[in-house]
């Protein structure tokens, strides 16, 4: 069995991306904190043919759920505008445009397309997190890609950086999802 440590450290990322992506980057940070230290407490008696990066995104899946049922509770929203990152394409990095598209999707379109393009998890996988069949998850990701495609960027855009920026995401979704697809799990 692996260090806890190393868990942290292989997986770490890709489990901040899926939280930003389906709580964005407020209360994405206090997720991924509640994933692992969830993890921790249940690493013990992971099976060791356990797939851990699902086990954690399942995880992350859950906190999301709690975060979220927090936040609908919270008597006034707050208004403050988070800060602008760069765009260096480091986990840490968040493009706020993004998560502007982003949250125009549905929640199950969202968490699908999270856990899918970012993760790298199967359909049947997804399906198993989320509830539902596998080829509802394959509809809500395609949904979800379709809906992204048009909104992003914004089409009053003029300057084309948000066009690089959108190409230069796309292109790492991409690469992300055909690497996990042919990793061996």
């Amino acid at each position: 069995m692996q260090p806890f440590e190393q868990i942290v450290t292989d997986h770490g990322p890709v489990v901040l991306r899926v939280c930003r992506a389906v709580l964005g980057p407020q209360d994405a940070e206090d997720a991924w904190s509640e994933t692992f230290l969830a993890a921790l407490k249940a690493y013990p008696d992971l099976p060791q043919d356990a797939n851990v990066e699902a086990w954690l995104v399942t995880i992350a899946h859950r906190k999301a759920i709690d975060v979220t049922r927090a936040a609908a509770r919270r008597p006034v929203p707050v208004d403050e505008l988070p800060e602008r990152p760069s765009r260096s394409g480091r986990p840490e990095d968040w493009d706020g445009d993004l998560w502007n598209v982003l949250q125009q999707l549905t929640s199950r379109q969202r968490q699908v397309v999270a856990y899918h393009y970012l993760a790298g998890l199967p359909y049947k996988e997804i399906a198993v997190i989320c509830g539902g069949s596998v080829e509802a998850a394959r509809r809500a990701a395609a949904d979800g890609i379709k809906a992204l495609r048009t909104m992003y960027p914004a089409a009053d855009d003029t300057s084309g950086e948000s066009a690089v920026a959108a190409a230069d995401d796309h292109r790492k979704l991409e690469s992300r999802s055909t690497d996990r697809r042919g990793a061996p799990r």
